[in-house]
């Protein structure tokens, strides 16, 4: 069996091809870093490194190699004629990757009529109907049938934290990729054409909507709130921030607001949820892993979307009914580093106000404005993480209050 992997970077590498290879396919990476190319088709394998609090293991991934993405002949001969396919290459790499899909594909279908999934590993919304605009923006009328028919564009949700890979982790093996041990990769199980292959820890999900707004309400919005926590502490790593006690309660109260509203609008039995967000907060702690608080908290302007993690988990908790009291101190935090790190903006209500306006879509008179407000105006005052949490416990009980 053949597998292809289009991106030979961190997750491609450290997760999916690794996944590939242990499933028993032979996987050819397709890559534009030639260092990266070269290494491949020398050596056909490299290593993973499992990092942990307490140590690490090493894995070689076998049986591999690779082409070079410049070599359209090369790349479109693979795609042809493999079994499987994913990518992770970057949002704002799909573009130019899409040539040697598109002739990938015109050689298998002048070959017959086989399936071809590709598992769409890429950290964006909706990524499969982007890619399939990409891809038919190329193809005739015909050929957009025939797309139709055999080509599954399966959206994947990436939970397997690699972060920045440094020299020391690499430790003298410039192939080595350190990531966690959580290796489970859910997929749109309705989106499979021709069947759905076995792969090593690929949990096929029906909706899958559901997991990926787990992964980005709940995981997402955690590790981003952990991360302006932590910047309020002035801490540099994830792991710190996460081991003061009042981050940890507020972090996971903020995911428990958001499980609620999950389990409530897609009817999965809250347990699961809980249990995942236990094994959450346990690998923030991983401290092996050295992810920044700058790192997991960057682009706060797109984390405060309105569809994203701090602004769509807190609306999407409002329509359950849930009052994201814990959230909205993640919101406020995350204001406060877009504020500090906008050019000509001083952190001051009115900016706040702006922020949310601007970015968030939110009308300072709205109730979930009002909410983030408060808490970031408790930040402005100085209030310790400790102040925060409190100023949440109070909000929640007002409103578990009213409930009852």
């Amino acid at each position: 069996m053949n597998a292809v992997m289009y991106g030979g970077g961190n997750i491609g590498r450290g997760f999916i091809g690794a996944l590939l290879s242990q499933s028993g396919y032979r996987v050819t990476f397709i890559d534009v870093a030639e260092p990266v190319v070269k290494h491949l088709q020398e050596k056909g394998c490299y290593p993973i490194r499992y990092v942990e609090s307490t140590g690490y293991e090493d894995v070689l991934v076998e049986n591999v190699t690779a082409v070079n993405g410049n070599d359209v002949e090369a790349a479109s001969d693979v795609i042809a004629n493999c079994d499987i396919m994913a990518t992770a290459v970057g949002a704002r790499i799909l573009k130019f990757i899409v040539p040697n899909i598109v002739a990938g594909l015109r050689k298998r279908w002048a070959m017959g009529d086989k399936p071809l999934n590709i598992i769409v590993c890429e950290n964006l919304m909706d990524a499969n109907l982007v890619v399939e605009g990409m891809i038919k923006e190329q193809l005739t009328e015909e050929e957009k049938v025939k797309f139709d028919a055999t080509v599954g564009l399966v959206e994947a949700s990436i939970g397997r934290m690699v972060p920045v890979q440094t020299e020391e982790m690499k430790d003298g093996e410039p192939m080595r990729v350190c990531v966690e041990r959580y290796g489970f990769l859910p997929t749109d199980k309705a989106a499979f054409k021709g069947g759905v292959p076995e792969i090593k820890n690929m949990v096929p999900f029906e909706p899958f909507d559901f997991y990926l707004k787990r992964k980005l309400y709940i995981h997402n919005m955690g590790h981003a709130t952990c991360a302006y926590l932590g910047d309020l502490l002035g801490l540099e790593y994830i792991y710190q921030s996460i081991d003061v006690a009042d981050v940890r309660i507020l972090v996971q109260n903020a995911m428990l607001e958001s499980a609620k509203a999950l389990s409530e609008k897609y009817g999965v039995e809250l347990g699961s949820i809980v249990m995942h967000i236990t094994d959450l907060l346990n690998r923030f702690t991983n401290a092996a892993l050295q992810d920044t608080c700058a790192r997991v908290g960057g682009d706060p302007g797109r984390k405060l979307s309105p569809d994203d993690r701090l602004i769509g988990s807190s609306s999407l908790a409002m329509a359950q009914g849930t009052t994201p009291a814990y959230i909205a101190v993640g919101a406020a935090a995350g204001v406060h580093r877009y504020i500090k790190e906008a050019e000509g903006m001083e952190q001051g209500m009115d900016s706040a106000k702006q922020v949310l306006l601007d970015v968030a879509k939110l009308d300072a008179e709205g109730d979930l404005a009002k909410l983030i407000l408060s808490m970031y105006e408790k930040i402005l005052a100085g209030a310790t993480v400790a102040d925060l949490r409190r100023a949440a416990d109070a909000v929640k009980a007002k409103s578990l209050k009213a409930i009852i």
